[in-house]
């Protein structure tokens, strides 16, 4: 029997069981609602995640959708249980976030609160949770023309506790973070905001917070249509238990189908081996730290001569 992590993981691995054992069957949604003498919407609801299904319920659904092994439902009846243990109201649910967040946005978050290991591929910007407040800001002033500054502050907000919770969780997370050289080089914010940055990615590196990687421009080795995105893992009992989050300026996405997040890690860890070390990437961070030094420095002669 599979041991449930937390309420969270728990009412995942229900809600996936569910949802894949009706697709088996062949059934709709709607069909399964007709059957159970449910409302359409309790039945997508159930399979989405916003609510938890009772015990009791869950043992006539899965005889249903002719669920028989005795240990997947002994297990998926242990994880209703614990699914429904009560959580107090997370600060991403409460205003001003509730409002602003995408829901996509706030799974994401939920999900890194319990995540085994994160792998970050970013090929224009740092990833999220590793932005300084300066950094941060200085990104979301490209959106000023399309946000709200009430929205943009609530961003700020969740980035800056987002990067809080995950890093105090080091030790019980592995973070893995592959960036395009594109990503160093970029001066975001200008030389003090790109180098206090680089100092910081460097500092959680060196430190052994995160394993950093960059792809160099020499290397031919796309990891997926160029596109960033995040996959986090999140039961240890269960290799394939991944969520994808992809964020594409305005628009965010969470993909938790099981093809789909397998390719994009193989694909991770192929292009995770071709990339620059760890310690090279430490070294060439390093370098680009003293470069914009030497580069800020001149500019400062310049400006008094």
């Amino acid at each position: 029997m599979a041991e449930a992590v937390s309420p969270t993981v728990a009412r995942r691995r229900v809600r996936l069981a569910l949802r894949e054992a009706r697709e088996a069957a062949g059934l709709t949604q709607q069909q399964v609602a007709d059957e159970m003498e449910w409302s359409l919407s309790k039945v997508i609801r159930i399979e989405s995640g916003e609510v938890t299904i009772a015990p009791n319920d869950l043992r006539p659904l899965l005889a249903f959708l002719k669920v028989k092994d005795k240990d997947v439902i002994s297990s998926l009846l242990v994880d209703a249980r614990v699914a429904r243990i009560r959580q107090r109201q997370a600060w991403y649910q409460k205003p001003p976030y509730k409002d602003v967040l995408s829901e996509s946005y706030r799974k994401l978050i939920e999900f890194e609160a319990v995540a085994t290991a994160i792998r970050y591929f970013s090929i224009y910007f740092i990833p999220g949770p590793l932005q300084l407040p300066e950094y941060a800001a200085a990104l979301m002033r490209l959106w000023t023309d399309e946000m709200s500054e009430t929205r943009i502050k609530a961003l700020l907000g969740a980035r800056r506790q987002r990067g809080e919770a995950l890093l105090s969780r080091v030790g019980s997370v592995e973070l893995f973070v592959l960036l395009d050289e594109s990503v160093l080089m970029r001066p975001v914010g200008g030389v003090a905001v790109i180098t206090a940055q680089l100092q910081e990615l460097h500092r959680l590196a060196s430190e052994g917070a995160i394993r950093l990687r960059m792809v160099p421009f020499t290397l031919d080795a796309p990891v997926t249509n160029n596109a960033s995105f995040d996959l986090l893992s999140l039961d240890p009992h269960d290799k394939e238990g991944m969520l994808l989050y992809h964020e594409n300026g305005l628009t965010d996405e969470v993909i938790e189908d099981k093809a789909t997040t397998r390719r994009h890690k193989d694909r991770y860890d192929l292009v995770w081996e071709e990339a620059l070390d760890e310690s090279d990437t430490i070294d060439f961070i390093q370098k680009r730290i003293i470069d914009l030094g030497a580069a800020g420095t001149g500019r400062l002669r310049e400006h008094h001569r």
